[in-house]
């Protein structure tokens, strides 16, 4: 990294520590206000030299995110609700996809490899953006778990199906029977490739009895993980996922010492607060540089389908589980209906959309203008939902 970005870096995480300090005492959310600030350095004309780019996403941002994540979700709880959070993440995501290719092929003109491929990228749950809203909200602790933990899962729906249809715009082909065994190996090897990947380091965690080996044994666990899964074409946060959760739940109190369960924990959080800083700012960056006027016709089309689309992944699921154990009262569904943001991860897919497509610039403007949308609008009014199920 040059000198000129490790000091672009320094400013852009004291802006970050500024705008988390006036957040905290106007009861705003932190990654809004992050949002806000790097758009007005974009408009400011100040250039920071670090692009939010996929490799940037990927390769350094996420795996802490996912992983920090990871630490709190309790195995007992996942296994409960599993059905419910597998059939959101997978058949929501699905449906939601589909939907929106519709409405972009029907109403934006879109041939289908674009309103597809758009699809594809924008239908899961940002797990960046739904944590960070998470984390500034006082939710039931059901709805917490919901929210995080399908937008956790569903992000390796949506990296198969982008992955499935840029196959498509390449010309490889793909029928049922490829579908079905890329999803089995994306879940199924990003899932075991964690597990084995966190469970050979806390092997080693548990012999060393020094907590900062342990923390380095918890980073290796995160980024190994993914980047180890991304170069076997697995699902990188899956991988991530998996290990976290092994790490959280088998780690601490187990192969961890006492003092080493807490510190990981601080060093997560602190490793968490400066990705989801350091995302926020680059994201209010590429908004304040985006042309986002060319596009406006396919920016509110855009818009719109992803809420049509999330509400025909989440009112129908949580149908099918109104007469079970996993039912959802209406105003969680509401909630987890509006509570489905978007951020970098959509980011990170559209910047990566092939270049070939008529529509790529539309389809770029189109992304932003949803995440601008999801963060702004959404991000605002949804802790008010939010404070009428605290009341319920």
């Amino acid at each position: 990294m040059h000198h000129v970005d490790i000091v672009a870096l320094g400013l852009l995480l004291f802006i970050a520590c500024l705008v988390a300090t006036v957040c905290r005492r106007l009861g705003q959310p932190y990654a809004i206000g992050l949002v806000i600030a790097g758009v007005g350095l974009s408009l400011s004309g100040y250039k920071s030299g670090i692009e939010l780019t996929p490799e940037l996403v990927f390769t350094v941002l996420l795996p802490p995110l996912v992983f920090e994540a990871a630490l709190h979700l309790g195995w007992a709880q996942f296994r409960r609700e599993s059905a419910l959070v597998l059939s959101l993440a997978f058949g929501g995501t699905l449906l939601s996809a589909l939907v929106v290719a519709l409405c972009m092929h029907l109403a934006a003109g879109w041939g289908w490899p674009a309103s597809l491929l758009f699809g594809s990228l924008i239908a899961a749950t940002d797990p960046v953006s739904v944590i960070a809203m998470m984390k500034d909200q006082a939710a039931p602790q059901r709805l917490h778990f919901l929210m995080e933990a399908e937008s956790l899962v569903n992000d390796g729906a949506a990296a198969v199906l982008f992955a499935l249809v840029a196959a498509w715009i390449a010309g490889s082909a793909v029928g049922p029977g490829p579908i079905a065994l890329a999803l089995i190996m994306t879940v199924g090897g990003g899932v075991l490739l964690g597990l084995a990947v966190g469970g050979a380091m806390m092997m080693v965690a548990g012999r060393s009895g020094d907590h900062l080996v342990e923390i380095t044994l918890t980073m290796l666990a995160a980024y190994g993980a993914f980047l180890l899964a991304e170069e076997l074409h697995v699902s990188g946060v899956l991988a991530t996922l998996s290990s976290g959760m092994l790490v959280g739940n088998w780690g601490k109190g187990r192969m961890l010492t006492e003092a080493g369960g807490v510190a990981v924990i601080r060093f997560w959080d602190f490793a968490a607060f400066l990705a989801n800083s350091v995302v926020f700012l680059l994201i209010g960056c590429r908004e304040g540089a985006q042309p986002l006027g060319s596009y406006w016709l396919p920016a509110v089309i855009g818009t719109a389908a992803v809420l049509i689309g999330r509400a025909a992944a989440i009112y129908p699921i949580a149908r099918l589980f109104r007469n079970s154990r996993l039912a959802v009262d209406r105003l969680t569904q509401h909630i987890l209906f509006w509570g489905g943001l978007r951020g970098a991860l959509a980011l990170a897919l559209a910047l990566g959309a092939p270049v070939s497509l008529p529509e790529h610039d539309a389809l770029v403007g189109a992304a932003f203008a949803v995440v601008a949308f999801s963060i702004f609008v959404q991000g605002l009014t949804v802790p008010l939902l939010l404070k009428r199920s605290v009341g319920t």
